[in-house]
């Protein structure tokens, strides 16, 4: 997953409508390229450059877990939206935990920057950690 917008700031009781809204009309702000879309959840419509799953539907990736199989193209779109949908959920969860960190002293960053980097986040060429040591003992 590439963060491609970021606007920070705003409670946990804001609604998400009104978040998505005022993103796209700030000045650089959120921007769907023609063609690309952007997952939403239920309490969105869809729209141009957004899809949200159908209303109605299964959308609990248990359900489907359980041997229950998609009968109809509606429920198999909306599958496959909660799946991904779930990808994203994880992602966020991880980034709730940094808070703690937040105007903190953070030693050895560029560092990890290499280590956990731009790469890691589209899967190309990522160093892992065995990679920066071998690199790092041959420079010395």
């Amino acid at each position: 997953m590439q963060f491609t917008y970021v606007l920070p700031g705003w409670e946990g009781s804001a609604v998400d409508g009104r978040i998505l809204h005022i993103a796209m009309l700030r000045e650089n702000g959120l921007q769907v390229s023609k063609g690309n879309y952007y997952l939403v959840d239920v309490g969105y419509t869809n729209g141009e450059g957004f899809i949200a799953p159908f209303r109605g539907q299964r959308y609990h990736l248990n359900t489907w877990l359980n041997g229950h199989r998609p009968e109809k193209a509606k429920e198999y779109f909306t599958m496959k939206h909660s799946v991904a949908w779930n990808v994203i959920e994880r992602r966020f969860g991880v980034h709730k935990n940094v808070a703690k960190w937040r105007g903190k002293n953070f030693p050895h960053y560029w560092d990890q920057c290499l280590v956990f980097g731009n790469d890691v986040a589209n899967g190309r060429d990522a160093q892992t950690t065995t990679d920066v040591i071998s690199n790092e003992n041959n420079i010395l």
